[in-house]
């Protein structure tokens, strides 16, 4: 009896396969029909909410009558003040969430100044003097010019044009570059730790300097630019251990890089898919962001009784309109204070029930975005990569056919699997606020089990996220339904393990395209460089401008080489199956060619009994 292969058996060789098969029928319809049951109750819960809902209560402040501080009869007056601070220490408030004392809508305007204001009124026959009031909310704010990041997007394109024709010397010049970086920030460091030596406080050690909001203090010490030198040193001998041990795989990388320039050569639109992939996810934040907006304020304002003096109403709920006028003479110096907002109703009481929803439908339609720009994209470069004579044989829209057909077919596809990742990422989200609430636990062994579970859901996430990606690509091949194209996706690599290529050379382009405007701000705004002291603003904190020009250089970046980290899975995907078709057919190995799409798609090759495959894989192969 002959024993199955471990792995599964490989597709068996056809020779008219010219790529993604057109032939197809719908994949996983039970998880397309429950997405989509889910999604009418994601908009039901926001019609709800909306309904419910008034997003005042967390813009604008509310006064003790639960009146709007710039609202209504109040539009003049938008600033709340407290009349006695010091009853906002009272341990009462842990228990009301509410200052004990009289709180009123003043009138003022934002200067970034302190002001004195003298407020006359009357309260229960009270009058009130307001002293000096800091407006610390009305600082002044210089914005932001968003002229940083276009350099992000200009680097962008000219890497993309360039890998079109230099990929192998561009790869290799950046790792270059890589450690060239690390080098000199050792000697940076080296040169800094020599010349703090005689300086006077510069030889204490970080634990007897402590925490210090001034972050600019420790490097007036010796110490820190030792941990630099240290943490430097270490990145980079890992890095050139990691190039000795792992460079045939880069070269394999290289090859990849090269082919995938040429794939997007002939599928410029998907460059510009990010773009689409953003806006939808614009609008499932933006929804689920107002969505929880509402929902967390569509309670009702509670009022409690506030005393001063012996009360048998206190804490207990109250009306303002009719307090006065019943108990006050049970309390004659007790008040009816807005408290907080709440409800009885069992909308109110499920209110927590909706919220998860609301959270657990925002992965699943941010994970469903996601999958659906990777499907996507794996149909049009499969296309490309099966495609006999390129660009003949390839659609004359090779993305949008691609996207017709992931909705069309494989909606339930692309559900199931952003299903199983969302679950995942919600019980991480569940230990997060259960970890929160437990940092003052003095139970070691829960924090134990804790960090535990979060680290092992943390790799269960990474793992179902890269099963996810090669499971759409093969769906977006043979049109299997998902669980079935998880299976072959994983067999396929596990009978190409040793083939595997190192995926990082992408990461590191989007990387340097995210640190060089970020040196370009650093050295900009810091006003550290003569040449742009008379440019630069003048700024208080430089570090807030520097950090939104690097997260939008890296989102920039992202967006545009996560089209080729896609198209590089896609390809190495394609090539491994090819190779497993062709050791079918024949499994001999010989004659070599630099792309990754064997020549014996022509009628001509077919009749060659040779896998061609590109020279990295010589020795391995």
């Amino acid at each position: 009896m002959e024993e199955k292969p471990k792995y599964g058996e490989p597709k068996k060789f056809d020779p008219d396969f010219k790529g993604p098969i057109q032939n197809r029928g719908c994949t996983d319809i039970v998880c397309c029909i429950f997405f989509i049951v889910a999604i009418v109750g994601y908009v039901a819960v926001g019609i709800l909410a909306w309904t419910h809902g008034d997003p005042r209560k967390v813009i604008y402040p509310t006064d003790s009558m639960g009146l709007y501080c710039g609202q209504g009869k109040l539009e003049k007056q938008p600033l709340l003040f407290y009349f006695n601070m010091m009853k906002c220490a009272s341990p009462m408030v842990l228990l009301e969430f509410q200052c004990p004392t009289p709180q009123v809508c003043v009138l003022s305007t934002c200067f970034c100044l302190w002001i004195s204001i003298l407020l006359y009124y009357s309260y229960s026959r009270i009058l009130f003097i307001v002293y000096e009031v800091s407006l610390l909310l009305c600082a002044c704010m210089r914005s932001i010019q968003p002229d940083c990041l276009l350099i992000a997007v200009v680097v962008s394109l000219i890497f993309i044009v360039l890998l079109r024709y230099l990929a192998g010397i561009m790869v290799w010049v950046m790792i270059v570059m890589v450690i060239a970086v690390f080098a000199y920030g050792i000697v940076h460091c080296s040169i800094k730790y020599v010349n703090l030596k005689d300086t006077p406080g510069a030889n204490i050690t970080l634990q007897q300097l402590g925490f210090q909001p001034d972050f600019s203090v420790y490097l007036h010490i010796r110490q820190t630019w030792l941990a630099f030198i240290i943490i430097l040193a270490i990145l980079e001998v890992i890095i050139i251990i990691v190039l000795i041990f792992l460079r045939n795989r880069i070269r394999i990388a290289v090859e990849l890089m090269k082919e995938a320039s040429r794939a997007v050569g002939y599928v410029m639109s998907s460059l510009f898919y990010p773009i689409f992939t953003f806006f939808l996810l614009t609008i499932v934040i933006a929804y689920w962001g107002v969505t929880a907006v509402f929902l967390s304020t569509s309670s009702e304002p509670v009022y409690k009784v506030f005393n001063e003096t012996v009360c048998p109403h206190a804490r207990e709920t109250c009306i303002p309109e009719v307090f006065m006028h019943n108990h006050s003479r049970d309390c004659p110096r007790s008040e009816c204070l807005f408290a907080f907002y709440g409800g009885e109703t069992p909308y109110h009481k499920y209110l927590i029930f909706l919220q998860f929803y609301n959270v657990f439908l925002f992965f699943w339609c941010a994970n469903f975005v996601t999958a659906l720009g990777q499907m996507t994209l794996a149909g049009a470069f499969a296309s490309y990569y099966w495609a006999p004579n390129k660009p003949n044989d390839m659609p004359a829209f090779p993305l949008c056919a691609s996207l017709g057909r992931s909705l069309r077919y494989h909606t339930g596809s692309l559900a199931f699997g952003s299903l199983i990742l969302a679950i995942v990422q919600i019980i991480r989200v569940l230990l997060e606020y259960i970890d929160h609430k437990l940092k003052g636990a003095e139970n070691k062994f829960a924090k134990f089990l804790l960090c535990c579970l979060k680290c092992c859901f943390w790799c269960l996430e990474k793992f179902i996220k890269f099963m996810n990606r090669n499971a759409y690509i093969m769906v977006a091949i043979y049109g299997k339904n998902f669980c079935r194209s998880a299976r072959d996706a994983f067999f396929l690599l596990m009978r190409n393990v040793i083939r595997l290529y190192f995926d990082g050379i992408h990461s590191g382009f989007s990387h340097s395209l995210f640190f060089s405007p970020g040196i370009f701000a650093f050295f900009f705004f810091s006003g550290h460089t003569d040449a742009f002291k008379g440019a630069a603003p003048s700024l208080h904190y430089y570090w807030v401008p520097i950090l939104t020009v690097l997260v939008g250089s890296y989102l920039i970046a992202h967006g545009f080489f996560s089209v080729y980290a896609m198209c590089v899975d896609t390809l190495f995907l394609c090539f491994c199956e090819y190779l497993a078709l062709i050791s079918v057919f024949t499994p001999e190995t010989g004659s070599m060619s630099i792309n990754i799409k064997p020549s014996s798609s022509t009628p001509e090759g077919r009749k060659s009994n040779k896998i061609l495959i590109f020279d990295p894989l010589k020795k391995i192969v």
